[in-house]
């Protein structure tokens, strides 16, 4: 199966997925069964498949063949070179390619000047007046073209100005810019491009990442502190005819594949392959070379040769444009795409399979315990009455006394259900304490005093240390105070299950973990980008400070606000069942009671309301059964990915 086809299986099993989720919804509202926690949890989990994106980074030095490889894989049907990718430097800038209908289709540039206030890209991303829009015109590809090369449009400005706003200028294979005789240099025209596109795999939810080179890399933390790092699947794209210099490894070591960088969906790709097909070499003798140089590749990344793919991405494209299948086999890209298909999407799919099935599971018990808690509530009213039949009223006296006492009972054991309500206020108070953006907000307050204040780069060093210090404290502390709500809840649903017969099976769990690794990895940065003696005696103390908080304090903040978004959610569902539980038993217990009280004021109503409670039975056992047909068809569809992933393994 290509990508395309691949991938347009994923977003058809991700409709599939919302359309059953909006549907089990739906079955909710109509049976009177949800709530406005439910109705949350629900929207949520439709909210995140809507928003779902698949991305994928192209990352490379420039001339290895990066857009000529976007244009094979995802432009070709369009027969001709979408992205400019002529010889010498192209994108001269990072560029997202994706599509948001809330826009017309347009080119959104961010002009390079904008380097000179610090800000991120993603703090562009709020200011549109900031950027240059160019609308594309999607029925015309030689306008599309012409409009595409606007990524690579460059300006000329004095070497002071290229300085400053991050381009350094000299001969090294990895500077970007060259002094021209003039004294003047060319540096990118723009800083970061989005291309807003309604090709049909980005109306999918594919969003492809297209990096120039070292330098442009480097000079935007956000590539490397998010962008990338956070990417599906990012490929490393090295030239046959060069193998991997010190510029490529300088790339891979730094921001691919350094240790504690994620490994799944990392894949290296050796273009321009076609520089090895000699006319006067057998297919066997090409074949050869072209593997030692694979081999040679994955000896200096470090990498099993399998993950090193070698292609043609020109003599590629030109194949699909032209129908020549014998080419397209030649330059080796269906292997490429096999592998970005085979692991890339099934690896995604397990990730929203994993999420959603873990949340509607708990949803579906929820109400499976409810419903199965009002027919047995039922059946023992029925029960009951059952057994007065025929008999005088000092027997139904007698039980409506045994009902009220176990009512009584129960009202008792809710002193204890109250006062577990108000530790677990308290405990929650305590977690964000901790998690919460205040105590973040006060640290990041802190620590920006400290530095402005700070004479000698120990201090500046120090405040960066101690920052991340205290926010992984916080952390640590907040999974233990989770530990203890847990902990808490576990024996109080055990209690209740035991002495009230309440069916509550075992609280879900939650933890910090991911955001803890999100903060090493932060601070692994900052160590070695911007926390590191050659950067303190390089730079003054206020860019340091400022890059600090502009570029790394600020994604440990979108850390713990999404921390505490979990968190939130995971609190209010954890208690959800109780809750429910608690309700429901309580309303049987005044039913039950009003029953009986019914019946002894007028015994000719017993046969009455039996039938009333036979006909109630009916309708909750065809709820059931209902509420397990809706739940059944998501659950297939869920099923559907354990069964890919089943075939993976074996295959």
């Amino acid at each position: 199966m290509t990508l395309a086809k691949h991938f347009a299986a994923y977003s058809q099993w991700r409709s599939e997925l919302s359309g059953g989720l909006e549907a089990f919804g739906n079955w909710l509202s109509e049976n009177e069964l949800s709530d406005a926690q439910t109705d949350l949890r629900i929207a949520r989990m439709l909210e995140k498949l809507r928003e779902d994106r698949l991305q994928v980074a192209f990352v490379a030095e420039f001339s290895r063949g990066k857009s000529e490889l976007i244009n094979a894989i995802f432009f070709a049907d369009y027969g001709n070179r979408m992205l400019p990718s002529t010889a010498g430097r192209t994108t001269m800038c990072p560029t997202e390619l994706l599509y948001d209908a809330s826009k017309p289709p347009c080119i959104e540039l961010l002009p390079i000047h904008t380097r000179e206030a610090n800000a991120s890209i993603s703090e562009y991303k709020r200011f549109p007046e900031e950027w240059t829009v160019v609308p594309l015109d999607i029925a015309s590809p030689e306008s599309m073209q012409e409009t595409l090369r606007s990524v690579s449009e460059v300006a000329r400005v004095s070497a002071e100005l290229a300085e400053k706003l991050g381009f350094a200028s000299g001969d090294k294979e990895s500077t970007m810019v060259r002094m021209a005789e003039d004294g003047l240099v060319e540096i990118p025209r723009w800083r970061h491009a989005i291309i807003n596109f309604p090709h049909p795999l980005l109306q999918q939810g594919l969003v492809i990442l297209d990096t120039p080179g070292l330098n442009a890399i480097g000079m935007e933390p956000e590539l490397t502190l998010s962008l990338i790092p956070n990417a599906h699947a990012v490929l490393f794209i090295l030239a046959a005819d060069t193998g991997v210099t010190q510029s490529d490894l300088a790339i891979w070591n730094e921001h691919i594949g350094a240790p504690g960088h994620r490994k799944k969906g990392r894949i290296v790709v050796l273009n321009k392959i076609d520089s090895m097909w000699d006319e006067l070499k057998s297919e066997e003798e090409i074949n050869a070379e072209i593997t030692r140089q694979t081999n040679s590749c994955a000896w200096t990344l470090d990498l099993p040769s399998s993950q090193i793919f070698p292609v043609s991405a020109q003599k590629a494209l030109v194949a699909k444009i032209n129908d020549d299948k014998p080419l397209l086999k030649r330059s080796r890209l269906p292997d490429l795409e096999f592998a970005l298909s085979d692991e890339l999407i099934p690896d995604k799919q397990e990730i929203i399979h994993e999420n959603t099935d873990a949340e509607f599971s708990d949803i579906y018990a929820n109400m499976r315990d409810l419903l199965d808690s009002r027919l047995a509530g039922l059946r023992e009213q029925l029960e009951e009455l059952t057994e007065l039949r025929g008999k005088n009223k000092g027997v139904v006296q007698y039980m409506m006394g045994k009902v009220r006492v176990e009512k009584e009972e129960f009202e008792a054991g809710l002193q204890r259900y109250y006062a577990v309500r108000s530790v677990f206020a308290q405990l929650t108070n305590k977690l964000f304490g901790h998690l919460g953006l205040d105590a973040l907000r006060s640290l990041t307050a802190a620590t920006r005093e400290t530095m402005k204040e700070a004479t000698f780069s120990k201090t500046l060093s120090d405040a960066m240390k101690n920052f991340f210090n205290v926010s992984r404290v916080n952390l640590t502390k907040s999974d233990g105070e989770i530990s203890e709500i847990l902990t808490m809840l576990e024996a109080i649903y055990r209690k209740f299950s035991v002495e009230h017969g309440l069916k509550l099976g075992t609280p879900v769990g939650f933890s910090l973990i991911r955001y803890q690794k999100e903060i090493a990895r932060l601070e692994h940065w900052c160590d070695t980008h911007l926390n590191t003696a050659f950067q303190l005696m390089t730079q003054d103390k206020g860019t340091v400070t400022h890059k600090f908080f502009e570029e790394v304090a600020i994604q440990v903040r979108r850390a713990f606000d999404h921390a505490n978004r979990d968190a939130e959610s995971w609190l209010k569902a954890v208690m959800a069942p109780m809750e429910t539980q608690v309700r429901e038993h309580q309303i049987q217990l005044k039913r039950r009671l009003e029953s009986i009280k019914r019946i002894h004021q007028a015994t000719d109503t017993l046969e009455d309301r039996i039938n009333e409670l036979l006909h109630v039975e009916n309708n909750l056992v065809s709820q059931l059964v209902s509420l397990e047909k809706v739940g059944k068809l998501v659950q297939n569809i869920l099923g559907k990915t354990s069964n890919q992933r089943s075939k993976r393994s074996a295959a």
